[in-house]
Parts: structure tokens; sequence; C-alpha cells
């Protein structure tokens, strides 16, 4: 099926009742990415569903998912993604290793951001080490649409969380990639508050600990990074405000550069009023 340029160039409707039908209909198929977080939220997730399994194969699978989805009560949104891509992953113990990985392959690099976004919360074993699991969301980490990359540190969070100083020392490695994305990730999955997502309580009492991926990022050239320096350093102030103010003046003397200027600024906005 070929799409239409005008929609696979499209800006996204503001709201949900103003995307176009047409529209709405290809992002339920899995036949295109949504363009901005009103789509995103749009998907309806069971419908999805019915449209890409019989495409994996997985059709006997079909009536298992949707009844637990129904039974759950959720069909957009973070909560149908993790839902389903837990589901996915408990239906997939059941086929032989070759054919797991191959159809994890497909969803990683499925058209669908939303089809991505259920393979992020795939492939969970708890024998996993920290650092397998966090080579399996690497790529998710890296994608180029904006929600996969959201859900990728969802997705790994509550690990991350529960043995944060090992955490640190592996995403100190991500925070000197030459993907921003990749450097975003380092910090952004650990915010010591987050965003629709438990808080991390030792970092809100104790940020120090993250300062070997802080020190890093502290005048990073991409805004992108910034900001989630900025965010985090904010998040921490709200606990630890002179910890905050601290280093941010050390900083302003050791780095006198545009970025971290403005990482500085950011990160004391709930301090500094006005």
């Amino acid at each position: 099926m070929v799409v239409k340029e005008d929609v696979l160039n499209r800006k996204g409707a503001r709201k949900a009742s103003d995307i176009p039908n047409d529209v709405l209909i290809l992002l339920n198929q899995g036949k295109i990415e949504s363009v901005n977080l009103t789509e995103w939220q749009a998907v309806q997730h069971i419908v999805l569903v019915k449209n890409v399994l019989p495409s994996l194969g997985l059709e006997d699978k079909l009536e298992f998912i949707l009844t637990e989805i129904e039974k759950q009560k959720v069909e957009t949104g973070m909560k149908a993604i993790r839902l389903i891509g837990s589901l996915l992953d408990t239906v997939l113990m059941d086929e032989i290793d070759t054919k797991k990985e191959e159809l994890i392959k497909i969803c990683s690099h499925h058209v669908s951001d939303s089809v991505r976004c259920w393979a992020a919360f795939m492939n969970k074993n708890n024998d996993y080490s920290l650092e397998e699991k966090l080579l399996y969301i690497r790529p998710f980490a890296a994608d180029h649409h904006f929600g996969v990359r959201e859900i990728a540190w969802m997705s790994i969070r509550e690990d991350l969380a529960a043995n944060i100083k090992n955490s640190v020392d592996l995403l100190t490695e991500w925070a000197k990639s030459g993907d921003e994305n990749i450097r975003r990730f380092s910090l952004e999955s650990i915010r010591p508050r987050g965003v629709w997502t438990k808080h991390i309580e030792i970092l809100k009492e104790e940020p120090q600990i993250a300062l070997p991926i802080l020190t890093v990022l502290k005048s990073d050239s991409s805004k992108y990074v910034q900001d989630s320096v900025g965010n985090w350093l904010n998040d921490a102030s709200k606990t630890q405000p002179e910890w905050v103010i601290n280093l941010c003046d050390e900083w302003q003397r050791e780095s006198p550069t545009k970025a971290t200027e403005r990482i500085v600024k950011k990160a004391q906005r709930t301090i500094v009023k006005g």
C-alpha cells in the first residue's frame, strides 16, 4: 500500500477530534507513524492489535490478548502500550527462540511507532543483567520517533532505580555517545521525579550520585540534552536546593559557555523566580 505524500508530510492535528479519519485509520492499521502527541495518544491499541497480530502470524494469540486488554479496560496511551508489550512477551514465551527473536525484530523495526513502543516492553527476562537489559533497549532510546524514545526509558526505569549506583556507572558511558538521543536517555531515564512515573527517592535525597553523568553533560551542544540536564537538576532542587545552587555556581565558573548557562537557568527555575 502506498501512502499519499500529503499524509506522510502532515503536521498533525492539535485536537484529537481534528485528526482526519483517513489518518486515524492508517494509524490504527499500523501503516504510518504518529507525528505529534495528539496522534500518539489517539491510537486505539486494541484496533492496532487486531490489525498487526495476524501479520505477525499470531492469529491464534489474538483472542487471549484482546480478552486481557478488555479486562484491563485500557485502549490508548502508556498503559495500553505497557500491557500489550507485556502480553506479547508472555505469548512469545511459547515460541522457539529463533521465532521469538524474529518476531521481536519485526516489532522493533515496524513502521508504526506504536508497535515499536510495544517492542520496548517485550523481551523481559528476570535472569538478564542490567547491562543486557540496557543493550536491548538502546535501539529504542536512539529511535527517530519521540514517542518510542520516551517509552524506552519508561520501560527500564524500574530496573535502573533498583540499583541506581550500578545504573549510573553504565549510563555514564551512554552520556559520552555521539548520538544526542542516547546522551539524553542517560539522564532522562533516571530523573529524580520523572514524568508519568514513580520518583526515585534516593536521587531526590542524594542527587550527587548522578554527578558522573551530569558532569559529562554540563555543557552539551544539544538543546535536547541541555533540557534534560536542566530538568534533572530542577527535580533535584525541590529537595536539595543548596546542592543544586552550589553545583550551578561551580559549573558557571568552570564552564562559562552558552550551553552551561542555558542549563543552569533551567535548573534553577524553581529556586530563582523571575
